[in-house]
């Protein structure tokens, strides 16, 4: 399999599914690895255990966004499409079946219905924790 660069494959995935912008997959990503970066040590390092629940990597993002955009997190999140956590695991599907991510049998789009509104969690004094974070 020959491996592809990841924005070509955003562009495709944006040709059949424009709703989020492109800017959201990189951030994604980069939320995905901060996220496993800030694991204990003792999960980091074991490849089972390493793995985020769709709870965990909403959290993350939230976490994320927070830190690199502030109280303008939530007008990124919008501008960008994303409303819902379940934008978050629409995302994260599209780039499994693209290629770019992994997923286990188990995982599911329905892991990251966490609740709510992002803008309004990300408005909200902490973010709601995500399951196993």
């Amino acid at each position: 399999m020959v491996e592809r660069p990841f924005w070509e494959v955003v562009d495709e995935v944006r040709e059949r599914d424009p709703r989020y912008r492109r800017e959201a997959y990189g951030f994604l990503m980069a939320a995905l690895a901060r996220t496993v970066d800030r694991l204990p040590p003792e999960r980091r390092g074991d490849p089972e255990r390493r793995h985020l629940s769709g709870g965990e990597l909403v959290t993350g993002m939230l976490e994320t966004a927070r830190e690199e955009y502030g109280p303008l997190a939530a007008v990124v999140f919008e501008e960008w499409g994303l409303r819902c956590s379940e934008d978050v695991g629409e995302m994260v599907f599209q780039l499994i079946e693209a290629g770019q991510l992994s997923a286990r049998p188990e995982d599911r789009r329905e892991d990251f219905a966490v609740g709510g509104s992002l803008a309004e969690a990300l408005r909200s004094p902490r973010p709601p924790r995500g399951d196993g974070a």
